[in-house]
């Protein structure tokens, strides 16, 4: 993954054209098959395996009629980028000079990566011998080339073959190099003056729309945050953390408005572009690493807002996803407007510059100013709680979680720039945890649990799901406090205790909905599966509300699952429950890899250490946990007020800061 390119293969390394395999740019499969054969056979393959968010690297030998013996004589490498290049090299131990006859098919449907990936691939279109190599085009004027080096000595359009006689010295090696690439223009193949060709291109807009207009862009985009690293007893989360980094860097893209503003996208293969809520979740996580993702995230996201007078101006759009078996779907675009401005306060405290933030502020205020209106509605509803998706309800939980974190950490933003509607916003909080207390909390004989959320009527539905968990994040004040939150001590005592029942706790994560509840399904992506982000959000808040028991339970257990996917976490994962022995489950229709998921890895990591920064005020808090579930643990290369932060947390739960920008006060 290297957006806006990214491939994908089996662990043979073949393209077969079946699935999703093939090479991907701007959306457009470039590539569908790249099958090699090797002295008429294909290789043997004995290891595939990534060596980095955008490579992989697969291992085979070649066995030659005539050979004795066991051990191989010749053994290959492919080296695959994700931008389309891929490096095949063979070498030999021979005694005595090997001639290997090299062929490799190839074939592309164009077809866009949405369509694949639900099934719906295009027909193989017919090829064109194309200098170097062949040539493909679409009816709306995109090609496909594929280039190599050497030139291949023979070239079959109809079958999509190209071929080789390799002289292999012995203990001599010969490379084949392929690149695919995309050109845009109307011309046909064979018509160089008809095209126009960008090695790497952005559609703008896409084909159903109209003309292509290219952009190139240069080299891959830089990681917008620190070169962070951690070094823990458990060696397991070290591996955890660099991959997370790593997947996160492959999702990074530039706004093609800006391009020096830049976020990550949702996640492959569904979300490979600017999704709003899952972008601000990311940036949010990764603040300990610098602010420069976030300031990236948010001026994108604010060239977005609705601008405009109406009903929904200040709100960021944003699609619907699904919500499980017991309301209707909610709305991303909720979220994201309500998260905006706690992503600019939290942003501020951990060291965004001034300008940057006054820069923001305007989006921000647009976004409360909308959080206003929409509670206090001139029809009518159910005034003071957030409805979502319409205004007609219902009223979910976590919305007036998120609502309830906007108001408090957008009044302390606005306090700081001067702002007289700060006073405003917390009394409309402190009215929201009243009437939230007393409509949002049900008695059981278990000790109580929160709605899920009041229907539109006012009815309340008890189910108990991980969405709950956003009642424990309230956010990051100044002095290094967290702002109240909509429970007050006994009920986030029981929620903790819900939360961490093994009805929630599946062993690899929280489940979407507790087992016991009608209408679980381990693989329901919002009634059982875990989801990773979801599971950092709750052990950060138990962890902050002092459950440490259960907020290290739930961390193990990320660790665990980790472990088994390889350290690329999927977005979710089914939510069976764990047995000796037994292996988290993939979800099919999950992404992998997701921003969310990598950015909570990071997240649930970071936690352990409990930064609290408050860089206006010059000071900065660690707080870790002082049951230290992974060990003793270095986090270096961290980012407070834009200086290098690092942090050592011994196995007693003691936390020393090892380094810190000058003048910074540290506390307790």
């Amino acid at each position: 993954m290297a957006l806006p390119a990214l491939a994908v293969s089996p662990a043979s390394g073949q393209l077969t054209g079946d699935g999703m395999d093939g090479f991907y740019r701007d959306g457009r499969r470039v590539l569908a098959r790249c099958e090699l054969r090797v002295a008429g056979d294909e290789p043997l393959i004995v290891q595939g395996r990534l060596t980095g968010a955008d490579r992989a690297r697969f291992i085979g030998t070649i066995r030659r009629a005539g050979e004795r013996g066991p051990d191989p004589e010749i053994r290959m490498e492919r080296l695959r980028s994700a931008d389309g290049t891929e490096q095949i090299t063979f070498r030999s131990s021979a005694a005595r000079p090997v001639r290997l006859p090299v062929e490799i098919r190839l074939g592309t449907d164009l077809a866009e990566l949405g369509s694949v990936a639900v099934g719906l691939p295009g027909p193989e279109l017919r090829a064109a011998v194309h200098g170097s190599g062949l040539r493909w085009s679409g009816a709306d004027g995109v090609h496909a080339v594929v280039s190599t080096t050497p030139s291949p000595e023979d070239s079959l359009a109809s079958p999509g073959l190209l071929r080789w006689e390799i002289d292999l010295a012995p203990g001599g090696h010969r490379t084949i190099g392929l690149r695919a690439a995309l050109e845009y223009g109307t011309g046909g193949p064979g018509s160089p003056s008809g095209h126009h060709r960008y090695p790497v291109g952005v559609r703008i807009p896409g084909p159903r729309t109209g003309a292509f207009t290219p952009r190139t862009r240069s080299d891959r985009p830089p990681r917008p945050w620190t070169a962070a690293r951690l070094e823990c007893d458990d060696h397991r989360a070290d591996a955890l953390m660099a991959s997370s980094l790593d997947d996160l860097h492959g999702l990074v893209m530039r706004d093609p408005i800006a391009a020096g503003d830049r976020y990550v996208a949702g996640g492959f293969p569904w979300r490979c572009g600017l999704a709003p809520v899952e972008a601000l979740w990311a940036a949010r996580m990764l603040l300990p690493l610098g602010t420069k993702l976030a300031a990236g995230t948010l001026r994108a996201l604010a060239r977005s807002q609705q601008a405009a007078p109406g009903a929904d101006f200040g709100r960021i759009p944003g699609a619907l996803r699904d919500a499980g078996p017991h309301s209707p779907p909610s709305c991303t675009g909720i979220e994201a407007t309500l998260l905006f401005p706690a992503v600019l306060a939290e942003a501020r405290r951990w060291g965004l510059p001034e300008q940057e933030t006054e820069r923001l502020l305007p989006a921000a205020e647009r976004c409360l100013t909308w959080l206003r209106r929409v509670t206090d509605p001139p029809g009518g509803g159910r005034g003071g709680y957030v409805p979502d998706p319409v205004s007609g309800g219902p009223y979910r939980c976590e919305t007036q979680a998120h609502a309830h974190r906007a108001a408090l950490l957008g009044a302390d933003l606005l306090d700081a720039c001067g702002s007289s509607d700060a006073s405003a916003l917390r009394d409309w909080a402190t009215g929201l945890r009243i009437r939230f207390r007393r409509d949002f909390w049900l008695e059981d004989p278990a000790g109580g649990r929160p709605a899920a959320l009041l229907t539109a009527d006012g009815r309340p539905v008890p189910h108990l799901g991980s969405t709950t968990a956003h009642l424990l994040d309230t956010g990051l004040l100044g002095g290094g406090t967290s702002a109240p939150g909509l429970l007050d001590a006994a009920q986030t005592d029981q929620l903790a205790g819900l939360l961490g029942s093994p009805a929630m706790d599946s062993g690899w994560g929280l489940r979407g909905l507790s087992a016991k509840e009608s209408g679980y399904n381990p693989f329901g992506h919002r009634s059982g599966a875990v989801r990773v982000h979801e599971t950092a959000i709750a052990a950060a808040g138990l962890a902050a509300a002092g459950h440490e028991q259960a907020a290290g339970a739930l961390t193990r257990g990320v660790l665990d699952a980790a472990d088994s996917f390889g350290y690329r976490l999927p977005e979710m994962y089914a939510g069976e429950q764990r047995t000796t022995g037994g292996a988290p489950v993939p979800h099919p229709a999950a992404c992998r890899p997701a921003a969310v998921a990598a950015g909570g890895a990071v997240h649930i990591l970071v936690a352990l250490a409990g930064l609290r920064p408050d860089v206006p005020a010059g000071t900065v808090s660690v707080r870790p946990l002082a049951t230290a579930p992974l060990g003793a643990m270095q986090l270096t290369g961290l980012s407070v007020a834009e200086q290098p932060f690092a942090v050592r947390i011994s196995r007693l739960g003691m936390g020393m800061v090892e380094t810190a920008a000058e003048g910074l006060q540290l506390g307790s």
